[in-house]
C-alpha cells in the first residue's frame, strides 16, 4: 500500500503555490485531472477484442435520489416512481455526464527542427555576460504541523452493512453474495482486530474509513477519482459455460464479476501528496462523488469531484477531477467537516461556517452568478451568526440542502426547498423553491435539537429529550408514521398536491412507533435509520434495493426495529446511508495496542 509521503517542517519541500492549492508533481499531472475512463468504453472495448463475454457490470445508478436501482441477474429491480412536477434541479441523473472536453495544446517543436532552426539563423542573443542577472527564486510556502486542535477517535468499531452492492458499495469483495444483502452482514474485510474502523461514511455510492492506525480506507464507484486510489483492472472476463454451471459447492467464492479493487476497500494513494510529517487523521466525509478528511491540526484534504445538472462540475478552480488527495485551500483550523451530494461544508475552532462545492440548488448559502459560478469551489464564509452566545456549534447536510445549529439552540436551514426539507414553509410546494441565506426554522424553536440530517428532500432530527422528529416529502415512505396517524394531524401540517394527495409535511412530528430515546439520526434520499440509547436500529422509508436491513419489501412505511442474528446483541452506536445501501457500526470487543 501506498505510504503517505511526509514532509518535515524544516525542509525546503516543494510545496503548493502561494494560493496554497496543493499541485502533484509535474510527472503525475494527468492523474490529477484526467477523468477515469468509463465503464461502458472499457465493455466495448472488450467486446471487440474477446470471444468471452464480460461479467455483469454495476449501472450507474441515481446516487443522490437513491430512486433508481442497477438490474440485477435473474430479476428485475424496481424502480421508485418519479413525482409529477419534480423539477430537474432535484433528481439526481440516471447516468453520469461525460466530462467536458478541452482543447489540446500545441504540439512542441520537435527536437531535430529546433537544432536545425538554430545552425541556419544566427541568434540575436546577447552572450552570457551580457545577460541581466536572473530574479531571485520565488520562496515556496513549506508544510508545517500546526497546531493539535482535534484527537482522532480510538474505539474500534464493527461494521455491518446491507443493501445494494452491484458497484462495490458494501466493501464486500467479489464474493458471490456480496451483491444483494437483505439484512445486516458483518464485514469481515472490516474486522476490528486486524484493520479497526473508528469512523466510516458514506457517500452515494462509495465508503471512507479512517482506522485506528491511521490509514483513509475507500470502496465503491470510482468513476471520478472518488476513492482517491488507482482501481484500474483488465479482468472481468469469464467464461459463460462457466458462468451458467451449477457445479459450485461455494457460493461466497464464485466470482460475482465486480471489480476486486474497488468493491474491497483499499488504502487512499498519499504518494503524490506533500503533508506535514506527524499529520493524524481525525475524521472523514463523504459526497456523492467526493471525500473528505480533517487532520488533527485543522487542514481539509479531499478528491474527487462535485457534479452540477451539466455533469462533472470541477473539485477545484484548477482541478476538474483530483483522482489523488489536494489540499482544500482557504481552510483552517477547521474542527468539523461534512458533506453532501455536491457541496460541503467546514466548521472551524471559533464556529465559523465555510461552504463550496455546486450551489445551483443554493446550498452554499451565499448568492452565486452562472457567469462565475466556479468561485463556489472556493471554500467561502457565509452568513451565519458568530459571537460568543449564538456562535455556530454544530454543521450538517442534506442532499442540496444544509442545517446549523447555534450555542442558543436556534437552527439554521438553507438550501433547496421545494418540498419543505429546510423546515421552512414560505416556499414550500413551489418548483425550484429555495431558501437563499441561512434562515431560523421557526418550527424547530424550542425543541432542542441535539442532531439532525437532511435525506434527498425530507429531513429528521433528534431532540435532547429522545424524541425523533420528521419533515418534508412523504409521498415515498418517508415519514415513518402510519397513514392513519397522518390523516389525524391538523390540516395546516399538510401540504397537498393537485389530487389531493398528502405530499409535504409542514411541521415536525414526532416518529412515534420508536420505541427508546434517540440519540443519533441518519438519512440519504428516501430511507432513514436512527439509533437509540439502548443500542438498537430502527429503519424505515424506500427499501426496494434492502437498503432499510428489513428484507424484500420494497417500501417501509413505519419505523421498524431493525434485528437480526448479527446485530441482536450488539449494542449499536453509529449508522451511515448511501443511496441504495446502509452501514451499522458496534463497539468492537477487542482489547489490544495500537501498533
Amino acid at each position: 500500500m501506498a505510504q503517505i509521503k511526509y514532509v518535515k517542517s524544516n525542509s525546503k519541500a516543494k510545496n503548493a503555490s502561494e494560493s496554497t492549492v496543493l499541485k502533484p508533481k509535474a510527472n503525475t499531472k494527468a492523474k490529477v485531472t484526467k477523468p477515469a475512463p468509463s465503464a461502458k468504453d472499457k465493455t466495448a472495448a472488450a467486446d471487440k477484442s474477446k470471444t468471452k463475454t464480460t461479467a455483469t457490470k454495476k449501472t450507474t445508478a441515481a446516487k443522490a435520489n437513491g430512486t433508481a436501482k442497477p438490474a440485477a441477474r435473474g430479476r428485475p429491480k424496481k424502480t421508485k416512481p418519479e413525482t409529477e412536477g419534480e423539477t430537474t434541479e432535484t433528481k439526481k441523473a440516471a447516468t453520469k455526464s461525460k466530462a467536458p472536453t478541452t482543447k489540446k495544446a500545441p504540439a512542441k517543436k520537435d527536437a531535430a527542427e529546433d537544432t536545425e532552426q538554430a545552425t541556419t539563423k544566427p541568434s540575436r542573443k546577447r552572450k552570457a555576460a551580457d545577460e541581466a542577472p536572473a530574479a531571485p527564486a520565488k520562496k515556496v510556502k513549506v508544510i508545517t504541523k500546526g497546531k493539535v486542535i482535534s484527537e482522532p477517535p480510538t474505539n474500534r468499531l464493527n461494521v455491518y452493512v446491507f443493501g445494494e452492492g452491484t458497484a462495490g458499495e458494501l466493501g464486500l469483495g467479489t464474493a458471490k453474495k456480496a451483491v444483494d444483502v437483505k439484512r445486516p452482514r458483518l464485514n469481515p474485510n472490516l474486522s476490528a482486530k486486524d484493520i479497526g474502523v473508528v469512523q466510516i461514511e458514506a457517500g452515494g455510492m462509495h465508503c471512507v474509513a479512517l482506522t485506528h492506525d491511521n490509514k483513509i480506507l475507500t470502496w465503491g464507484v470510482n468513476d471520478q477519482g472518488t476513492l482517491g486510489r488507482d482501481t484500474e483492472w483488465e479482468g472481468g472476463l469469464k467464461d459463460m459455460d462457466d458462468a451458467a454451471s451449477d457445479d459450485s459447492d461455494d457460493d461466497e467464492k464464485d466470482d460475482n464479476g465486480l471489480n476486486p479493487k474497488e468493491s474491497t476497500p483499499g488504502e487512499v494513494d498519499w504518494s503524490e501528496t506533500e503533508i506535514a510529517e506527524g499529520t493524524r487523521f481525525v475524521q472523514v466525509a463523504a459526497g456523492d462523488s467526493s471525500s473528505f478528511v480533517l487532520t488533527d491540526d485543522g487542514k481539509v484534504y479531499g478528491w474527487g469531484t462535485f457534479r452540477s445538472n451539466d455533469g462533472i462540475f470541477g473539485f477545484t478552480p484548477e482541478v476538474k477531477i483530483a483522482n489523488r488527495p489536494v489540499l482544500v485551500p482557504g481552510l483552517k483550523d477547521i474542527a468539523s467537516i461534512k458533506a453532501g451530494a455536491n457541496h460541503a461544508l467546514a466548521m472551524n475552532t471559533k464556529g465559523a461556517v465555510y461552504a463550496w462545492g455546486s450551489g445551483q440548488q443554493n446550498q452554499l448559502g451565499r448568492r452565486i452568478i452562472e457567469r462565475t459560478k466556479e468561485k463556489g469551489l472556493i471554500p467561502c464564509e457565509f452568513g451565519l451568526p458568530k459571537g460568543a452566545k449564538n456562535r455556530i456549534t454544530s454543521i450538517e447536510t442534506g442532499s442540496y440542502h444544509s442545517f446549523a445549529i447555534s450555542k442558543n439552540g436556534e437552527v439554521y436551514a438553507w438550501g433547496l426547498n421545494n418540498f419543505g426539507e429546510t423546515g421552512i414553509m414560505d416556499n414550500a410546494g413551489q418548483d425550484d423553491a429555495v431558501v437563499m441565506n441561512p434562515t431560523v426554522v421557526k418550527s424547530l424553536k424550542g425543541k432542542n435539537i441535539s442532531s439532525i440530517k437532511g435525506g434527498g428532500h425530507h429531513s429528521l432530527a433528534a431532540t435532547e429529550d429522545g424524541d425523533c422528529l420528521i419533515w418534508g416529502r412523504i409521498d415515498g415512505a418517508q415519514t415513518g408514521i402510519a397513514a392513519d396517524q397522518l390523516s389525524k394531524l391538523p390540516a395546516d401540517a399538510l401540504i397537498k398536491d393537485e389530487t389531493d394527495r398528502p405530499r409535504i409535511l409542514a411541521e415536525p412530528t414526532k416518529v412515534s412507533a420508536i420505541q427508546g430515546e434517540v440519540i443519533k439520526v441518519t438519512t440519504n434520499s428516501d430511507h432513514n435509520i436512527v439509533i437509540t440509547k439502548d443500542g438498537k436500529a430502527w429503519s424505515w422509508g424506500f427499501s426496494a434495493n434492502y437498503q432499510t436491513g428489513l428484507g424484500t419489501d420494497d417500501d417501509v412505511p413505519v419505523a421498524t426495529l431493525i434485528d437480526n442474528t448479527a446485530v441482536r446483541d450488539q449494542k449499536l452506536n453509529g449508522a451511515t446511508t448511501g443511496g441504495q445501501f446502509s452501514v451499522l457500526t458496534s463497539p468492537a470487543d477487542v482489547e489490544m495496542a495500537d501498533a
